[in-house]
């Protein structure tokens, strides 16, 4: 009889349920509701719980996500029990043979950013809801596919966010050099089922736990109006370039913001323009003070 462990992870939200043996083979499965599980009778099962939002299943554990109706702490228990009664009469985890067969056909193209050093490769699906910037091959646990991108010697980082992956390059190569076979690589990672990014691996960003819900409403009121504006006003804009920024902190002494720039964003020459002519510009006017200095931690 199979029993489950449970195992946290760096995302509150995600909880792993672990077996004693591999349930997949090289292989990792991401579904966001139950008409994508087609292939996994198991994650259409526990969808029908109103809590569960996304369903992983790798290696030897099923991750859930849930939403904040519920904590884990009330449900844990309930829902190993039924992932266990499931796999002990046993219930079909993954039909890993059906989604090897069947190649999802992805299109990606190159996009320039200002940044020169940088090329933003948009591709036709959804890659991740959380934006993460990788600067060497080390920090990548999280992303098979970023691991993958720094096999290339002209790959010096990885920012992936949505449905693009923007990669900066040392000056070594010149991008009509090597965009083909980037985007060629990217494309047949995608369509052949390669995870580029395995959410319940992350490791917690402060930058980005100060985005949180539980974590916005302890800062002060200054603090959450330039984070309003950030989000609503600039960072739709800077995703289009292929890059992100985050808000660090704000000293009510200084009236200095300090914001985390990632991406093609990330040492980008007109960045500085971008910050003084553009954000600070907007910060003084949003916020009726002409002292507020913006100044940028490269991320």
């Amino acid at each position: 009889m199979i029993k489950l462990i449970f195992k946290e992870t760096n995302n509150p939200a995600i909880l792993k349920f672990e077996f004693p043996d591999f349930i997949t083979l090289n292989e990792s499965f991401e579904f966001k509701n139950i008409d994508e599980a087609q292939n996994s009778p198991l994650a259409q099962q526990l969808f029908y719980l109103p809590f569960v939002k996304t369903v992983y299943i790798s290696s030897n554990f099923i991750a859930i996500e849930r939403f904040s109706i519920v904590d884990w702490s009330d449900v844990k228990e309930a829902v190993a029990e039924q992932i266990e009664e499931y796999v002990n009469k046993g219930g079909v985890i993954i039909t890993a043979n059906e989604t090897k067969s069947k190649k999802q056909p992805a299109t990606v193209y190159g996009e320039t950013t200002p940044n020169p050093a940088v090329l933003k490769f948009v591709v036709s699906r959804m890659l991740t809801k959380t934006a993460v910037e990788f600067k060497n091959i080390d920090e990548t646990n999280a992303s098979p596919l970023a691991k993958e991108l720094f096999k290339f010697p002209y790959v010096k980082e990885v920012f992936i966010d949505e449905n693009y992956v923007s990669i900066t390059k040392y000056a070594v190569n010149e991008w009509e050099e090597i965009t083909l076979e980037l985007r060629s690589f990217i494309k047949q990672y995608i369509e052949n089922g390669g995870t580029a990014l395995d959410e319940s691996l992350m490791v917690s960003s402060p930058k980005i736990e100060k985005q949180k819900i539980e974590n916005f409403d302890n800062l002060d009121t200054t603090s959450q109006q330039i984070i309003n504006i950030l989000e609503e006003y600039v960072k739709p804009a800077v995703a289009a370039d292929g890059g992100n920024i985050l808000f660090d902190s704000y000293d009510e002494k200084e009236k200095r913001v300090k914001v985390v720039l990632q991406g093609a964003c990330n040492g980008c020459p007109s960045s500085t323009f971008t910050l003084k002519s553009g954000i600070e510009n907007m910060l003084k006017d949003m916020l009726n003070d002409k002292d507020i200095i913006v100044e940028a931690l490269n991320g």
